[in-house]
């Protein structure tokens, strides 16, 4: 037997030891009171709705959490697309304010070419007149001979010079005009940068609450859908408890009226008949290979020998179980139950009442025995107890 199987069957066979604790001994004594598997039954459904009113309330808060963590998201996604609209406004107001800057310096440019220009020419001017002298409009009105024309030309002379002195101050007050709109706009620019600069970090704050708050949300849907789980198997619990219940209060109620002289299982320690002579070929307690402890004990036979009930109960089991192939189980009351393993044939059915010595399975080799014998096991309220104390000696 291997220890994956014994392990699957355990799980079975504590089960049923729960579940069938004193329920015999209790109907078979025609108490009136309901039976101490009913009681376990009914204890274990109240607890059962009491962890599924205390889950559904934690199931209530863990939604309540979760609808403001999705607000909290929709809070948060507005505001990354509001930031994003201004991100984008001011992505606008910096290009045009570079445009502007752009046109300016090349407004600039021409001013400071135009006015390089006056220079020039108003410097080739003095230089004219400082070679003329101070006596030069004079002799040009003594070399001509049209007094008026002379006239002219001296004024003419006057006109240009006051014109680029006029012409260059203005250029002047366009390039400082000028340079006080740059420094606005340098201005602006600045603020404008110094506000993306702000939106972005802003931005990436938002981001990483974000991320932070998706993890939230995702925690949260996990602990929904473990809750759901858990809910799902509690109802299946709370249901089959209340069908275990429905059937508990029908399940003795043929109990033979002979069997209420039968004495108690417990007071046949020590010489209760053997399921079949044969040699013990595993010991209760004994190691196996993977090193777990036999829970029961392994008898000899031959294919085809009666098993016997080692004393008077009800069939509690009757079918295949891993582990242990074709299994019947017996519940002799009080928590008491008889476990014979590996069978050829099984003779009883569940809910069959048995008298001690009756044949209730006939011995043979199972898929998951490694020879040919008896699985043998005696439990006390779910816990694997030694047979050889109870079983009378040889």
């Amino acid at each position: 037997m291997s220890a994956s199987g014994r392990i699957a069957g355990l799980v079975v066979l504590l089960a049923l030891g729960v579940a069938a604790a004193g329920a015999l001994h209790a109907q078979s004594t025609g108490a009136a009171a309901p039976s101490a598997e009913e009681r376990e039954a009914r204890r274990k459904l109240d607890a059962v709705r009491t962890e599924l009113k205390a889950l559904a309330a934690e199931q209530r808060a863990t939604s309540g959490e979760r609808s403001e963590a999705e607000e909290a998201l929709r809070a948060q996604d507005l505001a990354l697309a509001a930031i994003a609209r201004e991100l984008h406004d001011l992505e606008q107001q910096l290009s045009e304010q570079q445009a502007s800057h752009d046109a300016l310096d090349a407004e600039r440019a021409k001013l400071e070419a135009a006015l390089r220009e006056q220079r020039a020419a108003l410097a080739a001017l003095v230089r004219s007149a400082y070679a003329l002298g101070r006596n030069e409009e004079l002799r040009l009105l003594l070399q001509q001979d049209d007094v008026a024309a002379v006239a002219r030309v001296l004024a003419y002379h006057r006109y240009f010079q006051r014109a680029r002195v006029g012409r260059i101050a203005t250029l002047d007050a366009d390039l400082a005009r000028l340079a006080e709109v740059q420094r606005a706009i340098a201005d602006a620019v600045a603020a404008i940068a110094a506000t993306r600069a702000s939106r972005d970090a802003e931005s990436q704050r938002l981001v990483g609450e974000r991320a932070a708050r998706e993890t939230l949300v995702r925690e949260i849907d996990a602990r929904l859908a473990d809750q759901r789980s858990r809910i799902a198997t509690l109802g299946r619990d709370e249901a089959e408890l209340t069908r275990l219940i429905e059937r508990l209060r029908d399940v003795f109620a043929d109990i033979p009226r002979q069997l209420a002289d039968d004495r108690p299982f417990a007071s046949g320690r020590g010489a209760l008949p053997w399921p079949l002579r044969g040699k013990v070929l595993i010991a209760f307690g004994s190691k196996d290979d993977s090193g777990r402890s036999s829970s029961g004990m392994m008898l000899a036979a031959k294919p085809g020998t009666n098993v016997r009930a080692v004393s008077h109960g009800r069939v509690a089991f009757a079918d295949w179980l891993r582990g242990y192939g074709l299994m019947i189980i017996l519940d002799h009351g009080d928590g008491y139950l008889s476990l014979y393993g590996g069978n050829e044939g099984l003779l009883k059915d569940v809910g069959d009442w048995v008298r001690g010595g009756e044949a209730i399975a006939t011995s043979g080799s199972s898929a998951d025995q490694k020879a040919a014998g008896l699985y043998f096991e005696l439990r006390a309220n779910g816990k694997a107890i030694d047979p050889r104390s109870w079983l009378a000696r040889n």
